[in-house]
């Protein structure tokens, strides 16, 4: 199951998941991107479930867990994806904003991950992934509503992981922290600035973090990933010196997060209370307006998902180099 399944990063895994022929529950609110989300995950080889919720809406995500149950069976992974955000200074977002934001960004998770469970812990098998962002570590100005979502989701999914350890579960629950991408979202945000909301640089295509999810849904063993080169900058950054990132992205985060020949055209309600890719919507896809400037691929990324095997790499490399120093040193020796 892929919640946000209608656009952006959640289309781009539902595709992903797909082409290993799996089946795939489409979960979001705009009917016109789910049902070509459903066409990509068919043409891609996999079975599509259509089911349209709002993951604010606690019963309806029982209900749409269910409905998949009865139509595909058990539900081995859950993707939580799904949110909404404000693009503004917090003194310009209203407390009906901020609690929507609060609502669909963590919320939607806690409600998504209590409906997985409630079919996972008896069979004690599955796997949930929380995607999650550089921003669950790191606040940054214009969205403080979905930093704070995103840093929720963190302290939320760090204490579930600790009970289920508890209870030596078999399901598992992980973590993927996601840089800047190329996806709808930035023009679905509602937006009080000038200029047009963007990513900060360097953006990657949504296809790299669809790679990520699916690899941690079956590797979710490891507490979490980091993906792109950004994110790992981001947090070490943080990790070391917060002030000093403070003060830097005071400087530099208006800019950076906003294309500066904006006119004030594209303010408005967004997607904040009703899909932009709804009944009288269109279809967005799961790419963004900045194909021009996203990397496809992710260095950074390959090496995380692949860092079992570099460490045998780099033990084998050490033995070998060993031998080779005593072989010297033996032959110096003669």
């Amino acid at each position: 199951m892929v919640t946000g399944a209608s656009g952006g990063v959640g289309r781009a895994a539902a595709v992903a998941f797909a082409a290993r022929g799996a089946r795939v529950a489409l979960l979001a609110r705009g009917r016109e991107g789910l049902a070509a989300a459903a066409d990509e995950v068919q043409r891609a080889g996999g079975e599509a479930l259509v089911v349209t919720v709002d993951m604010a809406d606690a019963k309806a995500v029982e209900d749409a867990a269910q409905k998949v149950v009865d139509a595909f069976g058990p539900i081995d992974v859950w993707v939580n994806n799904a949110f909404s955000g404000v693009f503004a200074p917090f003194t310009e977002v209203t407390p009906d904003e901020f609690r929507r934001v609060t609502e669909v960004t963590y919320l939607g998770y806690v409600f998504g991950t209590r409906a997985a469970l409630r079919h996972m812990l008896p069979r004690d098998r599955g796997t949930i992934v929380q995607v999650g962002s550089a921003l669950a570590y790191r606040g940054i100005p214009l969205q403080s509503a979905y930093c704070g979502a995103k840093h929720a989701i963190q302290g939320f999914n760090e204490s579930l992981r600790c009970e289920l350890l508890h209870e030596r579960s078999q399901v598992r629950t992980t973590m993927v922290q996601m840089p800047g991408l190329n996806t709808p979202q930035f023009d679905w945000v509602l937006n009080r600035m000038p200029g047009r909301p963007r990513p900060v640089a360097p953006v990657y295509q949504p296809e790299v973090a669809a790679r990520a999810i699916v690899h941690a849904a079956f590797h979710a063993r490891r507490r979490e990933y980091w993906v792109g080169g950004s994110t790992v900058a981001t947090l070490l950054a943080n990790a070391v010196a917060p002030g000093f990132l403070d003060r830097y992205l005071a400087r530099t985060a208006f800019e950076s997060q906003q294309d500066q020949h904006g006119d004030g055209e594209y303010a408005g309600p967004g997607n904040l209370w009703s899909p932009a890719d709804g009944p009288h919507g269109r279809d967005f896809g799961a790419h963004g307006r900045f194909d021009d400037e996203a990397v496809p691929e992710s260095p950074q990324d390959w090496v995380s998902r692949n860092r079992g095997r570099m460490g045998a790499g780099l033990v084998a490399a050490g033995g070998l180099g060993a031998v080779v120093t005593a072989g010297m040193r033996r032959r110096g020796r003669s």
